[in-house]
């Protein structure tokens, strides 16, 4: 069914997001408008319950009900609801037809037997094999801890409520904007989608009265880490649930559980095969290629994400002069309180004069007129900035490590080469986040359109790079993490060996993991999860939901 409204149309709803919509509306949106989706251990707990449910032999059709006989994995769909549904087991005795959903968790202990999403959804399961020509009144549940069947009577409040959640679907899925979220609701704690949804965020920052303090809703930690290959001549392959990493000579190197990749960068002259590519794109797993060096040439995450509305939102305020100033504005202004804060930290307090020519180049920033004069700022606070940025290395390191003014293409001394290999780190990072929240990573407010290059992801990650990526660099130096071995000089140009990259990734991939108190949110939560929430909060921003988009000022 398409149910034309102006030129929206509408396909058939399937029931479990009509459970959905009955459980948070804003939930459904974000499933079945946005299709978004992430995993949590009860969805992944639910899927594997529903998987054991469809083993076996291939849907049987309906049959008379004059005898006994069972059907799995029925599916059935109504032009007149607008549904369609896949329905786990469809029992039939004494003229009377019932259908069986499963459950993982123990059934409740309410009233009803179940909660009303799952009532609807099991009653609309009714109401599709009534209009299929059954006698219907009454379905189970089966709740698989439990090991326990609960009936539930299809009666007449019940289908009115079925039917108003179906209506409420239809008229959310037809909205330009998500509905609002839920306030300081216990329904968002085990949602899975409450890491893309940020309801408490979103509320406090929308100025929601009775929102609270936010809840840490983001998972501490993320269990997926990125695979970097970067030997010459290995080929990535699948071998089962696993990616698997051989050497030239074909003898294996890793096997890396799919489950456990959250991306994978291929650096220099390494292979990714077809099945490995087909495998990881249907599991929304994004493809980096970058050079020896950590130019970053290619990305692919399968079919992209399906949230039109966002990039239209995207392109609009990309077109929009004044929407454009206002977010460089933020990016850069926020760059140069971070580079400030990052300064003073290592610097301590022997520098006011240039702490509080920083601090009036923030504030001037914030108000620029005109996004030449704001690029005007970011070059007079990048100057003083790197003027400085060499009193932060070790004297002991210095010789190799001697730094006087940033330079690239090529990166001409091994400070600079190490800046140049951790800015792309951060580009890669930022524009693999930018693209799983659906944005168009090229198209950006500070950095203009220009072919092959991220301008959404070098907008974002300007008020990261000090804080995280030159952290990096200078960590790196004065720990003696690497030395004047880890370099080899190319014609005028330095860059990192294998060795030198190897050492630089594994400190990158710690300060990236490591976990910092959210300074408007105040949980704790890691930089790698922070550059998705950046993206996040722009898309919130950019499609009305917010009315500033906030930059990461860290203390």
């Amino acid at each position: 069914m398409h149910d034309d409204i102006g030129d929206v149309a509408v396909p058939p709803i399937p029931a479990r997001m009509i459970n959905e919509v009955s459980y948070c509306p804003r939930l459904f949106y974000l499933e079945w408008v946005d299709r978004d989706f992430d995993d949590n251990h009860f969805t992944v707990e639910g899927r594997a319950v529903h998987e054991r449910v469809d083993e076996g032999e291939p849907t049987a059709p309906l049959a008379d009900a004059d005898r006994p006989w069972q059907a799995r994995s029925v599916e059935l769909s109504s032009v007149a609801l607008g549904v369609s549904a896949k329905i786990d087991l469809v029992e039939a005795a004494d003229g009377e037809v019932m259908p069986v959903e499963t459950k993982r968790g123990e059934a409740p202990d309410v009233p009803e037997g179940a909660y009303e999403p799952e009532l609807v959804q099991l009653c609309l399961y009714g109401l599709l094999l009534r209009e299929a020509g059954y006698r219907v009144e009454r379905g189970e549940f089966y709740f698989a801890k439990s090991r326990r069947r609960v009936e539930v009577r299809f009666d007449e409040g019940l289908i009115a409520r079925t039917r108003e959640a179906v209506k409420l679907a239809r008229t959310v899925s037809r909205s330009a904007v998500p509905p609002p979220p839920l306030i300081a609701s216990p329904k968002c704690v085990g949602c899975s989608l409450s890491g893309l949804c940020l309801p408490d965020e979103v509320n406090l920052l929308s100025g929601v009265e009775g929102s609270g303090p936010p809840r840490a809703l983001l998972p501490a930690r993320d269990d997926a880490q990125p695979l970097y290959v970067q030997e010459l001549g290995a080929k990535v392959g699948v071998s089962g649930h696993c990616l698997q990493v051989k050497d030239r000579e074909q003898k294996k190197l890793l096997d890396a559980p799919l489950v456990d990749v959250s991306h994978v960068v291929l650096m220099g002259n390494v292979q990714i095969s077809s099945q490995a590519i087909r495998e990881v794109s249907s599991r929304g797993v994004p493809v980096a290629w970058l050079s020896t060096g950590g130019w970053l040439s290619g990305l692919l995450d399968g079919l992209g994400h399906g949230q039109v509305a966002l990039r239209q939102a995207q392109y609009a305020a990309a077109a929009s002069p004044e929407r454009r100033l206002a977010l460089a504005r933020v990016f850069v202004a926020t760059k140069i309180v971070n580079s400030r804060t990052f300064l003073r930290r290592n610097l301590g307090d022997d520098e006011p004069g240039l702490m509080l020519e920083l601090a009036s180049l923030a504030e001037r920033a914030a108000a620029a007129e005109s996004l030449e004069t704001l690029l005007g700022l970011e070059g007079n606070a990048a100057r003083l900035y790197f003027e400085n940025f060499g009193r932060l290395l070790k004297t002991d390191a210095l010789g190799t490590f001697d730094f006087t003014t940033r330079n690239r293409r090529p990166p001409k001394d091994a400070v600079n080469a190490l800046l140049s290999f951790a800015y792309s780190m951060l580009t890669k990072d930022v524009a693999v986040a930018a693209r799983l929240v659906g944005f168009d990573p090229y198209l950006g407010f500070l950095h203009q359109p220009r072919a092959g290059r991220f301008s959404l992801a070098l907008d974002v990650m300007e008020e990261l790079r000090p804080i995280v990526a030159d952290s990096v660099v200078v960590n790196v130096i004065n720990m003696g993490v690497v030395t004047a071995k880890d370099f080899i000089r190319r014609g005028v140009g330095v860059t990192l060996n294998a060795e030198g990259r190897k050492k630089v990734l594994k400190a990158w991939e710690r300060r990236v993991s490591e976990q910092v108190t959210h300074p408007l949110f105040g949980y704790r939560v890691s930089y790698r999860r922070i550059f998705e929430v950046q993206c996040r909060l722009l898309a919130r921003h950019l499609r009305g939901e917010l009315p500033d988009y906030p930059g990461f000022k860290t203390r």
